[in-house]
């Protein structure tokens, strides 16, 4: 199983120089993935442009949205002309588009968008965006930058049967955030049986994501910035996910070996913190 770390892209605060320089010690310390959590209502940077300043300043570590709330973008020829730029940037073939609806009413209220309509905007999205990615079609075989190393890779986020069967139909495969390795594996097979139904001849590919705050401050960190991001949930679901961020490195250990067990391919573990010693801290408590 491949582990990644998440950029602090979503956490107040966060400066330019704190995302340049997480990036480079993630690509230093060998983790094989910097993933971007994505919001409009909130002080977070957005997640495309938060990874180009990372491809800037990296040569091998792939970048990977874990999730881009696609609706909110409205236009998918737009998306996947961002993506196929971002990982032009990188040098190609180390970018992830990790693609979902998102649960916030705020972000729709403040975008003008129906949230009822979310799903549909998916089913037609992703399909239009795996076109030009392939170069399916008269007008879509002109959109560029054109795919470089195999281009990138699409994966379609959420638990429920329509997210999973959106993956089976037209992703590289699926990606799970913040459930335990028992939740996980449930909507795994589940995408096995969707993958079969449409006939796929290739495995899936499955990523998951789980939270980390290490270090002296690691409950503090995990309170005010989980705490504040997952308020929205509720006082007593934000504080479960507070509480479930691997503070320690035995637990860190433990997550690892829980997805590892129930077929996940990449973990991708999202900070609490912006410093970028906490990459450090992470990588120790890896065995990297």
């Amino acid at each position: 199983m491949q582990l990644g770390i998440g950029l602090p892209n979503a956490i107040g605060g966060t400066t330019r120089q704190q995302i340049i320089d997480w990036a480079r010690a993630a690509e230093d310390a060998g983790f094989y993935s910097l993933g971007t959590i994505d919001r409009l209502v909130f002080d977070s940077y957005e997640p495309i442009v938060a990874l180009t300043a990372a491809a800037a300043v990296t040569e091998r570590i792939r970048l990977a949205t874990d999730v881009l709330l696609g609706p909110l973008r409205q236009n998918p020829v737009l998306v996947a002309k961002q993506v196929l730029s971002l990982d032009a940037v990188a040098g190609g073939g180390r970018t992830t588009l990790g693609i979902a609806l998102g649960g916030r009413e705020d972000d729709y209220v403040i975008s003008g968008l129906d949230m009822s309509t979310r799903g549909d905007w998916l089913d037609d999205a992703l399909p239009r965006i795996r076109a030009i990615w392939d170069g399916d079609g008269e007008l879509e075989s002109k959109v560029g930058p054109h795919p470089r190393n195999d281009g990138p890779t699409l994966l379609v986020g959420g638990a429920v049967d329509a997210s999973l069967e959106r993956a089976a139909k037209h992703g590289h495969g699926w990606t799970q955030g913040g459930a335990t390795p028992a939740l996980f594996k449930e909507s795994s097979d589940q995408l096995t049986e969707y993958w079969d139904r449409h006939g796929r001849e290739d495995q899936p590919y499955r990523m998951a994501l789980a939270y980390f705050s290490l270090g002296p401050d690691a409950q503090k960190n995990a309170q005010d910035d989980l705490g504040d991001y997952y308020a929205w949930l509720g006082d007593e679901t934000a504080q479960m996910i507070v509480d479930s961020a691997a503070k320690d490195a035995d637990t860190v250990k433990q997550y690892i070996a829980g997805f590892e067990a129930v077929g996940c391919d990449e973990l991708v573990l999202f900070p609490a913190s912006s410093d970028p010693e906490q990459v450090g801290l992470l990588a120790e408590a890896t065995g990297l």
